[in-house]
């Protein structure tokens, strides 16, 4: 987020300086630096600062009455449901399929365990290959829990020999061919390596033609490129929030469930905090799941970590949203590529591929000549 015309929200981050990022050679040492690592951490936003102070208040001057009596009405029992709003916009989804909980590679084993069921002939995990290491694992650990040999089991999309990014056309030939053998698609909406913003909509479409399941990692996705999910019929996705939706490091994570398995999606592995809130005080031996994606609430939510990121899903909406953001990125992309162009370590892509995060090979310097 930049200080122009149409996003006047520069002032709204902490920007650390020049010296406490370490870069102690230039003149400058404590002017702001130029921040480019908000694809592993997001500024903090001052709003998400407020919000944490307020709570740690309520915290300090109310105790536990704090989740039921609220001087702001931000009741802890329901401090999750402020953030569904917003997260729902930013996902393209409606309110009750999504949820505010846990941690990404946590959410994710909750899905698969949902929604991966192998069978003798269907059984194959469909990803890209260098997904995340964490998605990786999950992946392996998964196909290991149904008695699969992860090798057999987890299949990998690799880019042509001398290229960097998957091509359209090469993933959609593989779901195809490969379809009656896959039980799950999972890639990453945004490639985390390279920045590619896959099709989304096309490989879902393909993967759904198949017979398959498909889910998406939404890490570098989500407060990154406009996403559609509901009207793409995505089965299921998850994400974390501390990247471009800047809640802060380790922040609460998200996840996506379509609302047309309401009613089928089993086994859910439930918690009391996923059960009817009507009821949920009354501590019934029955569980009664939240409708949607609530229902796989396990424990209750860190209130902080809340706090934090209702902070900057505010300052995202005082922006407008994804659509002018995602304007905004593009500028900002294209006038990268026009300095870096003719550099042989540039690593292009096509605009509508291309996501805040464009990827080039640099040498590496040692740290202490920064």
């Amino acid at each position: 987020m930049t200080s122009t015309p149409e996003l006047p929200l520069r002032n709204e981050f902490f920007l650390p300086t020049n010296s406490g990022v370490g870069a102690h050679r230039l003149l400058n040492v404590d002017k702001p630096c130029t921040y480019l690592c908000g694809n592993s951490l997001g500024l903090m936003c001052k709003r998400s600062r407020e919000l944490v102070e307020e709570e740690l208040s309520v915290w300090a001057t109310r105790g536990v009455i704090g989740h039921f009596d609220h001087p702001q009405k931000r009741d802890w029992v329901g401090l999750a449901d402020h953030a569904r709003p917003y997260l729902a916009e930013i996902v393209g989804a409606n309110e009750k399929e999504v949820a505010c909980m846990s941690t990404l590679t946590t959410n994710l084993h909750l899905m698969m365990n949902s929604f991966y069921k192998p069978t003798s002939e269907r059984y194959k995990i469909l990803c890209e290959a260098k997904a995340f290491p964490s998605d990786q694992y999950a992946f392996a650990s998964q196909a290991q829990a149904h008695g699969l040999d992860p090798a057999k089991a987890v299949l990998e999309l690799s880019p042509r020999p001398g290229e960097y990014c998957l091509r359209e056309e090469d993933i959609l030939k593989v779901i195809q061919e490969d379809g009656p053998s896959i039980a799950v698609v999972i890639l990453s909406g945004v490639q985390y390596y390279t920045g590619q913003w896959f099709p989304m909509q096309s490989i879902t479409q393909k993967a759904k033609e198949q017979g398959c399941i498909c889910g998406w990692d939404l890490a570098h996705a989500v407060g990154n490129v406009p996403l559609s999910l509901h009207d793409w019929d995505v089965d299921f996705a998850v994400w974390c929030t501390y990247k471009y939706l800047n809640s802060g490091p380790g922040g609460i994570a998200g996840l996506y469930v379509h609302e047309k398995w309401n009613d089928s999606l089993k086994p859910k592995y439930s918690g009391w905090w996923g059960h009817d809130p009507l009821t949920r005080f009354a501590m019934p031996s029955q569980f009664s799941p939240v409708e949607g994606a609530g229902g796989f609430q396990q424990s209750n939510p860190s209130i902080l970590a809340i706090a934090s990121l209702l902070g900057s899903l505010q300052t995202f909406k005082k922006a407008g949203m994804m659509a002018p953001l995602r304007k905004q990125s593009i500028l900002l992309t294209n006038y990268l590529e026009k300095l870096l162009f003719q550099s042989k370590y540039f690593v292009p892509l096509e605009e509508i591929r291309r996501t805040a995060v464009p990827s080039y090979h640099c040498f590496s310097y040692p740290r202490e000549l920064v």
